[in-house]
């Protein structure tokens, strides 16, 4: 999903400032109904494997937004919090939105890190009000702008995880633009005209013989 509906090839100008040729909006497989739900399993996975036993899970918004909505959802146990960019200037002008337990084990969460500051952000806005950070979790790491060290610098001793690389959404979506190539979309599908696994999902699910 990410591949197919998050995916851009162009030009684009990044949050760090440089130009690259690929953008990757996350939002559109997050906020998408069947990518919350997938999104809300494969956080909700990462943060049992790591037996973080975490209260809640948050992130600066919008980006960690749809991915703490979903992972609530999903778990039925975890909460969830959102870090303002800025402290709001009426009401109680608080900047954690939603859980706010102080001590409290949580994990920080961000769709994007390529610079990773928003992550960073998030990490430093939710020591400041007094939470555990025991982990850190992207869904895609663009793997430059030196996006990982700042992370990992700023959560240490907690991990910080990316569930996938942006070469892996780029490869895949390389793959689903690619006719003669086999995809991971079309594994556990089957051809349209005669029930053989499918190699190819584009343009039709069509197994070794009838994929041209």
């Amino acid at each position: 999903m990410l591949a197919s509906k998050s995916f851009r090839l162009g030009k684009f100008k990044l949050s760090s400032g440089a130009s690259s040729d690929y953008y990757i909006d996350c939002r559109t497989t997050t906020l998408d109904s069947h990518g919350a739900k997938l999104t809300g399993q494969v956080f909700l996975e990462e943060i049992r494997a790591h037996k973080w036993k975490a209260q809640a899970i948050g992130g600066l918004t919008m980006g960690a937004d749809p991915i703490v909505v979903s992972v609530t959802v999903q778990s039925g146990e975890l909460n969830g919090f959102l870090v303002r960019k800025a402290e709001k200037e009426h009401g109680t002008g608080q900047r954690i939105e939603g859980f706010r337990e102080k001590d409290a084990r949580v994990v920080i969460v961000d769709d994007v890190c390529t610079t990773g500051a928003s992550t960073v952000e998030a990490i430093e806005a939710a020591r400041e009000f007094g939470f555990q950070v025991v982990g850190a979790v992207c869904l895609v790491e663009r793997q430059e702008a030196g996006g990982r060290n700042s992370v990992q610098k700023a959560a240490a001793p907690a991990p910080f995880v990316a569930i996938f690389s942006a070469n892996d959404i780029r490869q895949e979506h390389a793959l689903m633009n690619n006719d003669t190539s086999p995809s991971l979309m079309a594994y556990g599908s089957t051809c349209e005209l005669c029930s053989r696994p499918a190699v190819i999902h584009r343009p039709r699910l069509r197994c070794e013989i009838h994929k041209i």
